[in-house]
């Protein structure tokens, strides 16, 4: 005989048909996980209770003779057709038999303490492998009581017949007699206490395998799952959390403005309440570190177990301080990608930023700005709107599928907004924090997740392009494709390009988008006005101190793109910043002095080594030796920029070595770029300091020819082809190769002059460092003219 209840430990994947994705899920890692992997038990309704329910008084008939008379599109008829369903299956007893099984239940969960649960929702063609269903039914937490808990169960059951559920099974083409509710009563984890979120076990935007990404906020999960909340963001890497290495490779701090806690009253609709978030715990990290590893470790013996990538819910008690899986079911949009061809966006021109956000896919999208204040003005939206507003849920889904794209105040990447968004091949940008002010309604706006994982909104329909590369079958080369990658925020997505690693990933850019202060004035920040120092403490929040803060900050930028790219080398050029430069820094203008001619000052090596800047080298060289010694990556090397002579290239191979960064030790290589003329004309006594070289073929330019690449008014002579500068190019590259040495071009000019790249490969360079959008083009020209050769 059916059964109407079942414990989850006698739940597996194979009664999916039973009692739905969610809570076979839960019994299957109940019952087959380690115990390490904790996982709070219950029970579910089977979808044999469901359809005996809907049995009664002829309910399923009168609920299929609605829905055959309804246009799914009307979005007011939906509504209304929604309403009067749910309201027949409130009004409609259960069973006696099911009623009777659930108390039976109930008791024996009850009986085991701490009698606070939740209720929720598991269609049976629930989380199949292309569909979400994020969050369409209902559920209900902190229930108490048996008489509660029946009423939550009916309530989740209506929930079938959501307006967003409605819809999306029409759009999807699912049958609704075919979908069948089973209800799962879980015991609560105390997290409205604690924290929750969610984690994946793969980057959500440009589907990177390798990592977790883990979102975080105090409270009940709920408030990240609706996108209430701008939840912390943390990355792992596998590979090193398999080796036992403290694998956080990057941190966002979220505003985390409000947490979701239990209500006196533990019934439906009034078992929860939200309430605002002291500022300092907005101001620190709701996970320590050992927390998210554990969580990452959890996900990752999740994602063996089924074998595919997950999306999932835990929550941190915060009475027994423990971690727990709510839930977890296979991730559906990026795991199901062709890596053989990669589509990219690419705007061709730049506005005014109206507003700013978290980047949901990476595609770009124009049209009017429609402002809906809540979902009953649904309605407004067109199709090719821009829809703002304050947040979404899932209620929303029948409009989402017509906008161009999709802005919100609040909200974080793991949102069900962000699911649905993902899904349905929509640009969107959550947690603008203020869009629905900054955006005026009807102005024509372009909406572009294309730049990393902050999504701007332009003033304006900008013109935009779409680039498909087939990445099947490159040709075999006689030489290696590396990239430049300056912005870590788009390693993930760069790695998947055909490469063999990063010839020049820029410190600089880490400071000067993510830091953004002096080091000078982090040293020295109890010398600092008031108002500096104010400032310095307001951008280090979450780290213990500024100082940390800088270190760390350098750390994540390098372990980012590190990891992306692991275990290929990555090639890090330490600071490379002109005076004039440095001086735009937080602070800057109190230690920089003024030159005439930043270009050729005090820049690279020189101020490494000297003493008014030795202390600030030290926390670039902390920040190196943890990426490579405590997290494990290896993958590492370092390049020195602008070394004048041999006596400076002794000198900070030596300094380097003192703070713990000594060549050959622990497989460290020193690069040196060579981009002054003495460093080609005296190859061989550089080299004798370096494992190799990396070609900065724009200083070396510009000094060998007299020129100032800043000015325009010599622009026109500035030629990396020149005579003079490809002599020179030879010494190089011949030089390294006879001493058995690396060489290698991080510069510009391979990038922009297609003939200059194969010249580089005729004269036996070993790698060329192009940036990413040139890569397959220069590839193919690569191939043709080496074939060409042999012919």
């Amino acid at each position: 005989m059916s059964r109407y209840v079942i414990p989850f430990e006698q739940l597996r994947m194979t009664d999916v048909e039973s009692v739905g994705g969610k809570n076979a899920s839960l019994g299957e890692m109940i019952s087959q996980l380690p115990k390490s992997v904790r996982v709070p038990g219950g029970f579910a309704t089977t979808a044999h209770a469901f359809r005996e329910f809907l049995a009664q008084d002829d309910l399923a008939g009168r609920i299929h003779a609605a829905l055959d008379a309804l246009n799914v599109d009307d979005v007011n008829a939906l509504a209304r057709t929604g309403a009067q369903i749910r309201q027949w299956m409130m009004d409609t007893p259960f069973p006696a038999a099911l009623e009777a099984d659930i108390r039976s239940a109930y008791a024996a969960l009850d009986a085991a303490g701490n009698g606070s649960f939740a209720v929720r929702s598991s269609a049976t063609a629930e989380d199949l492998p292309d569909a979400s269903f994020a969050g369409q039914q209902e559920t209900f937490l902190n229930i108490s009581g048996i008489d509660n808990v029946l009423h939550a169960i009916r309530e989740v059951f209506a929930s079938l017949y959501n307006d967003r559920a409605i819809s999306y099974r029409a759009h999807k083409g699912f049958m609704h007699a075919g979908v069948a509710l089973s209800a799962g009563v879980q015991r609560m984890v105390r997290s409205d206490k604690g924290a929750a979120g969610v984690m994946f076990t793969l980057d959500t935007e440009s589907g990177f395998r390798d990592v977790v990404f883990v979102t975080s906020s105090y409270g009940l999960g709920e408030t990240v799952v609706q996108g209430a909340v701008n939840p912390d963001e943390f990355y792992v890497h596998k590979p090193m959390l398999a080796q036992g290495r403290p694998a956080v490779i990057r941190r966002n701090l979220g505003s985390k403005m409000i947490k979701m806690e239990f209500a006196a009253t533990a019934a439906a609709g009034r078992s929860v309440q939200t309430v605002d978030v002291a500022d300092a715990d907005r101001q620190r990290f709701s996970l320590s570190d050992e927390q998210v590893l554990e969580l990452a470790r959890y996900a990752m013996t999740i994602e063996a177990h089924y074998g595919r990538p997950m999306d999932i819910e835990w929550g941190l008690d915060g009475v027994d301080g423990q971690l727990y899986i709510l839930q977890a079911r296979p991730e559906t949009v990026k795991s199901h990608e062709s890596g053989m061809t990669q589509q990219k966006f690419r705007l061709k021109q730049y506005g005014k930023v109206l507003a700013s956000g978290r980047a949901i896919g990476q595609k770009i999208g124009a049209g009017p700005v429609r402002i809906v204040d809540d979902a009953s003005q649904m309605d407004k939206v067109q199709a090719g709107d821009v829809l703002v507003t304050d947040m979404t849920d899932p209620n929303w889904e029948p409009v989402m599928k017509k906008a161009a794209a999709i802005v919100t105040n609040r909200g974080g990447r793991t949102c069900h907004a962000a699911i649905i968004a993902r899904e349905l091949g929509i640009p969107a940008i959550v947690g603008c924090g203020d869009a629905t002010e900054t955006l005026s309604e009807g102005e024509e706006v372009t909406v572009s997740c294309a730049e990393g994982d902050t999504g701007n909104i332009y003033r304006g329909r900008l013109d935009y392009e779409v680039v498909t590369s087939d990445l099947s079958n490159l040709p075999e080369l006689p030489l290696k494709v590396m990239m430049n990658v300056g912005n870590p925020e788009l390693a993930f997505d760069f790695c998947q390009l055909p490469n063999a690693g990063v010839g020049l990933a820029r410190l600089e850019f880490v400071i000067n988008n993510t830091i953004g202060i002096h080091p000078k004035a982090i040293l020295e920040i109890d010398q600092a006005p008031a108002r500096l120092r104010e400032e310095i403490r307001r951008r280090a929040r979450g780290y213990a101190n500024p100082e940390a803060f800088f270190v760390d900050k350098l750390v994540e930028g390098v372990a980012t793109i590190a990891a992306a790219f692991w275990p290929k080398p990555v090639i890090v050029r330490l600071s490379d910043f002109k005076s004039n430069e440095y001086k735009k820094l937080l602070g800057g203008d109190i230690y920089e002095p003024d030159e005439e001619n930043p270009m050729l000052g005090f820049r690279g090596a020189s101020r490494y080594i000297a003493h008014s800047f030795r202390d600030c080298f030290e926390l670039e060289c902390r920040a190196m030796r943890r990426v490579r010694e405590e997290l494990g990556l290896t993958n590492v090397e370092l390049m020195v920029p602008f070394v004048r002579n041999t006596g400076e290239a002794a000198e900070v191979v030596k300094l380097l070595a003192a703070h713990g960064l000594k060549r050959g030790e622990n497989g460290l290589k020193l690069i040196m770029m060579c981009e002054i003329p003495s460093n080609a004309l005296l190859a061989e006594q550089f080299l004798e300091h370096f494992d190799g070289f990396s070609i900065g073929s724009n200083d070396l330019t510009q000094l060998t020819l007299g020129l100032d690449r800043d000015s325009g008014l010599v622009a026109g002579a500035f030629d990396e082809r020149d005579p003079a500068v490809k002599q020179l190019l030879s010494m190089a590259i011949r030089t390294a190769n006879r001493l058995g040495k690396y060489v290698g071009i991080c510069g510009q000019g391979p990038s922009d002059h297609a003939d200059f790249a194969l010249w580089l490969m005729d004269e036996g360079i070993q790698s060329v460092s192009l940036n990413p959008d040139t890569v397959v083009d220069t590839w193919l020209k690569f191939a043709a003219h080496s074939k060409e050769k042999q012919a």
